[in-house]
């Protein structure tokens, strides 16, 4: 059997596909490579790859292994590549060796991880804190009570009897995520924001103005309690977006040259410099010092808030795109080696996965990714 014929087994083999004609080939293949390896093993290595061989390979007859005892030291590599489950080709000159690749280890997704920063600039780790606990009260007379929930939500509860002081009404508090982490949180009016990886909010612990002013670094999605008496204003950069309710998405990280909003029901008002545009539900508007205007387009709104979902969602996404979310949820670095600009990538994959089941996806766009640690190497 070629090279090509040999991968194409392995692969059925790990899925669990791989039917008995099949594996009476596969199994001839690796009595072949073990009667014709020189390696060597110690006995205690030889027992190990032995029982290894016993419970993988997919052989007819045990005593077709048995009969081969003798021959079994020599195929180490072969009990070593299975473990491993990474199998890969070189080709000498004039004869073809199989090696092995030892197993990287897995780089685990995110999870519900922030950081509460109060008024008083005491931080909280959210991350520790049992659920439906009061994690801390807010104001002169401790008129907003700060909880969290069973599902993790941090909520801020306001004493309806409680008289605010005037000197209250700039309190903040700042919730922040690390790389790898998300949180959600219900703000003093009602209003659900979910923030994403490497992102902060600040805002008021009550809204005692005519305004609900609330400021966003990173990604946030938003579902806003309706006050017609009281906008809701969201300020990213030179970005302010107004709305009295509604729910939308803004994605305005440091490292992005475009800030995105994207509207999924109600009407905001997007504000940047001198321009103004207002949006309806389906549309994106995209800002940016490169630009001469505020640009809208009508885009799959599913994959604007995929993130919030659980999903990575690509749709027409470049390859530096994706791979700067990546970076985000699973801490990782990534360095380029050849020209990747022209790699777009449509689909997805679930964010609770470890990242090499996501890069399995991603390399079915004909890219090769390799691992170095939390460093990912890219090769078009």
């Amino acid at each position: 059997m070629n090279e090509s014929e040999i991968l194409a087994l392995l692969q059925k083999y790990q899925e669990g596909t791989l039917s008995l004609e099949d594996k009476d080939k596969l199994d001839a293949w690796y009595l072949y490579k073990a009667s014709n390896s020189n390696l060597q093993l110690n006995e205690y290595e030889l027992e190990d790859s032995y029982e290894l061989l016993k419970s993988k390979l997919p052989l007819q007859e045990e005593e077709k292994v048995r009969s081969l005892w003798p021959r079994i030291a020599a195929a180490a590599s072969i009990a070593l590549l299975l473990g491993a489950g990474i199998f890969y080709f070189n080709k000498p000159a004039k004869q073809q060796v199989i090696q092995v690749a030892v197993k990287q280890q897995e780089i685990a997704p995110g999870g519900n991880r922030g950081i509460l920063t109060l008024s008083n600039g005491k931080q909280i780790i959210l991350a520790d804190i049992s659920a439906t606990d009061t994690i801390a009260k807010e104001g002169k007379k401790e008129e907003v009570t700060i909880q969290i929930g069973a599902n993790g939500v941090i909520t801020y509860i306001v004493n309806p009897d409680a008289d605010a002081p005037k000197e209250d009404a700039n309190s903040f508090n700042t919730l922040s995520t690390p790389t790898g982490g998300q949180y959600n949180i219900v703000l003093a009016d009602g209003t659900k924001v979910y923030l994403n990886a490497v992102s902060s909010i600040k805002y008021p612990t009550q809204f005692n103005g005519d305004q609900r002013v609330v400021e966003l670094d990173g990604e946030a999605y938003f579902e806003v309690a309706k006050n017609k008496n009281k906008p809701f204003i969201v300020k990213s950069g030179d970005q302010d977006i107004e709305v009295l309710g509604t729910h939308f998405n803004v994605h305005a990280y440091d490292n992005e040259s475009v800030v995105k909003t994207t509207l999924l029901e109600g009407s905001v008002a997007v504000t940047y410099k001198n321009q103004k545009a207002i949006l309806k539900p389906g549309q994106q508007s995209n800002v940016s010092n490169s630009f001469d205007k505020i640009k809208i387009r009508e885009v799959d709104t599913e994959a604007a808030i995929a993130w919030k979902n659980g999903r990575f969602k690509f749709d027409n996404a470049d390859l530096k795109t994706v791979m700067r979310q990546l970076e985000r949820w699973y801490g990782i670095k990534v360095e380029y080696r050849g020209d990747v600009s022209d790699v777009r990538f449509n689909g997805g994959t679930f964010m609770n996965k470890n990242l090499s089941e996501v890069l399995k996806v991603l390399e079915l766009s004909n890219i090769k990714f390799k691992v170095e640690g939390k460093t990912i190497i890219v090769y078009p």
